[in-house]
């Protein structure tokens, strides 16, 4: 969501180390082709994927640049504070020290307790 308020999906990933911009390019034939994407400096050079603009080396960032960039981590930011939440449960920062098959069930669980936290919290704030 715009300002990380649910969890609309969840990508388990694969065994070993893999960038995600690559995990992205192979399963985007799964998604619609209109989807977007924003992404981190780590996501440059894909073209559904809009990114921040980088500093070239031994050049500055205009003001306009600047103001860009400002804008588009406070859209980000929200999502980013998501991924922390769901990391707080050791399973998905961590080595996975149970048997492979149940990693899926162990992180939608804890993406499950995340959201549940997330509806209690909306709930009370909003104090219906």
């Amino acid at each position: 969501m715009p300002r990380g308020e649910d969890i609309v999906d969840i990508s388990i990933g694969q065994l070993g180390k893999i960038s995600d911009i690559i995990l992205l390019r192979k399963n985007h034939q799964n998604l619609d082709a209109k989807q977007r994407f924003l992404g981190d400096k780590a996501y440059i050079g894909g073209e559904f994927i809009t990114t921040p603009d980088k500093k070239l080396k031994k050049a500055e960032f205009s003001e306009i640049q600047k103001e860009e960039n400002k804008k588009f981590s406070s859209r980000r930011i929200g999502v980013e504070h998501l991924i922390y939440r769901v990391e707080t449960f050791r399973v998905a920062s961590d080595i996975f020290r149970l048997a492979r098959h149940r990693y899926n069930q162990v992180i939608i669980a804890a993406c499950g307790l995340v959201r549940l936290d997330l509806n209690y919290s909306f709930i009370l704030s909003h104090d219906i």
